[in-house]
Formats: C-alpha cells, sequence, structure tokens
C-alpha cells in the first residue's frame, strides 16, 4: 500500500531507537523525511545513519523537558525542508516502583518529561502545522490496564491518552489529527531493562510472553509501520483513539 507519505516531513522525538526509530525507519522507507530528536548524543548520529544519511533525515541532541525543544525541532524541520506534516512524540519510560511507594520528586520528575514534555510538545506541533497534519502520542498499554511495579506510567499515561482525545477535539476542524498508540510486550532495549530488573531476565521474558494471545513479543518494526500508517494521509479518518499494538495482550475494550 501507497501510504502517501512521498515529500512529507516529520519530527519524531526519543528516535535514536526503539519505537521512534522504527517508525522513522517506516516513514522513510515510504518516502518521508524525518527530524528525529534524543538525549544520546552518540545514538542520534548512528541513527541518522542507519536511516540513510542526511538526504532523508536530520538529527538533533534535545530533551523534551526544555521548554524551547519543541519549536527547535520545528524550525529545523522547516529550515531543512520547508514543512511539516506530523509528529511521533515519545519519552523514555519513567522509574519503576510502585505509585505508594514512589517519592514527590519522582513523580514531579516523570510529570515535567512524561506528562508536560508530552503535552507541549503536541500543541507545539500541531500549531506549526498545515491544515491535515497528524499527531501520535507514544504511551503504553498501561493508559487502560495497570502494569505490575510501574505505578509512574500507571498514573500519567492515562491523562496522556485523555489529553490525547482532547486535543483531537480541538484540533479537528482544521483536519489535524491527535491519537494515542500504546504498545504492549515489544522487544525494545527498555523491556528489555524490564525484564533484567527482577534478576531473571529469561524467566521474566517468558512471562511476559504468555500474556500474549498470539504466543510471542512484538519487534520493533511491527509498532513502527502502524504508527506509520496511523500517521498518514491513508489513516485520514482515524482521530481521538487509542490504539494497542500488543499482540492482543490488553483485555480492556
Amino acid at each position: 500500500m501507497d501510504l502517501g507519505l512521498d515529500g512529507r516531513v516529520f519530527i519524531l522525538t526519543g528516535a535514536s531507537r526503539g519505537l521512534g526509530f522504527a517508525t522513522a525507519e517506516a516513514l522513510v522507507a515510504d518516502g518521508a523525511k524525518v527530524v528525529i530528536s534524543s538525549r544520546s548524543v552518540e545514538g542520534i548520529g548512528a541513527a541518522v545513519e542507519r536511516l540513510g544519511g542526511g538526504d532523508v533525515a536530520e538529527g538533533v541532541v534535545a530533551d523534551l523537558t526544555e521548554p524551547g525543544t519543541p519549536q527547535a525541532l520545528v524550525e529545523l524541520a522547516r529550515a531543512r525542508w520547508g514543512r511539516l506534516d506530523g509528529a511521533l512524540v515519545s519519552v523514555g519510560g519513567p522509574p519503576q516502583g510502585t505509585a505508594a511507594a514512589l517519592s514527590d520528586d519522582q513523580w514531579r520528575s516523570a510529570f515535567e518529561t512524561v506528562f508536560l514534555g508530552t503535552v507541549r510538545a503536541a500543541r507545539t506541533f500541531a500549531a506549526a502545522m498545515p491544515d491535515g497534519g497528524a499527531i501520535g502520542l507514544v504511551l503504553s498499554t498501561s493508559a487502560k490496564s495497570p502494569l505490575h511495579g510501574l505505578g509512574l506510567s500507571n498514573g500519567l499515561r492515562p491523562g496522556l491518552a485523555m489529553v490525547a482525545k482532547d486535543m483531537a477535539d480541538e484540533f479537528g476542524p482544521r483536519g489535524i489529527r491527535v491519537l494515542s498508540l500504546l504498545p504492549g510486550r515489544i522487544l525494545t532495549d527498555r523491556n528489555r531493562e524490564l525484564f533484567a530488573a527482577g534478576g531473571d531476565a529469561e524467566a521474566a521474558e517468558a512471562k511476559a510472553t504468555a500474556t500474549v494471545p498470539l504466543g510471542r513479543l512484538g519487534e520493533p518494526g511491527e509498532f513502527g509501520r502502524v504508527a506509520a500508517f496511523v500517521l498518514s494521509p491513508v489513516a485520514g479518518y482515524l482521530t481521538g483513539i487509542a490504539i494497542p499494538v500488543d499482540g492482543g495482550a490488553l483485555r480492556a475494550l
């Protein structure tokens, strides 16, 4: 299927690896240009090269907790390719711990990074897009069902899913779509770290796999292709929804 992405320009945050990078790969494969950001100096340069170099990708070291970061990314996209058609907003997962056990400082830090950084980026990107743009927020299945030991994610992701719906209402008259993507157990570095945290990564991975009706964990590319589709013009009537990409593991509707 031709997704109609040829010549379109997208910003992807947290995209030097994992789900953001997989989405950038899918977008570039269909003819798009991308601006990717990451807090990793080493990772961002390697990611640009893996995507095909400067003809198709620009990389910048940036942190969404800095208020000026979203606008700087917009200006880079416009300077390089003269337009902005969509964005994928992804931030790193917050620390582990139950909601009650985490300190005030941990909650404040996670709010600044996971919640406020995402909201600021989404509204800035939407203001810079022409009619017909699209924004995807990378959240988690914790937006619909809590995950054991991830109290910060359980507390903040549902709110962001509702922010996406609110923004979808506000920006809908301009034809700008806003939606959430809810990855489940996908073999990213983040999930490998979570598996290892308990001391027996192999057992933890097997336990996670047993909860997936498809009987396996997902690959980043499987998420990336879904994200590229929903950001594309082909998905022009999808907005305000939360789409699980989890192999059927989520038991809620």
